[in-house]
């Protein structure tokens, strides 16, 4: 049987407090589908994977000093 990978389930407050936006960023992602999604209803829910995922994406490596 495969395992179901638990992850939390974020509001949009919460997801734009921890990538540092505002809440009204996040939802204008979510209107123009630039960031995945669940609709629960009216009700917006966004993965923390989703979230850390953008953090990853976004990170610029440091330059190794010579």
């Amino acid at each position: 049987m495969a395992r179901i990978e638990q992850h939390e389930m974020l509001t949009v407050g919460q997801a734009a407090q921890r990538l540092g936006l505002s809440p009204a960023t996040i939802r204008a992602w979510v209107w123009r589908r630039k960031i995945q999604h669940t609709r629960l209803g009216r009700a917006v829910r966004i993965s923390s994977l989703v979230v850390d995922a953008l953090i990853e994406r976004g990170t610029v490596p440091t330059l190794r000093s010579t």
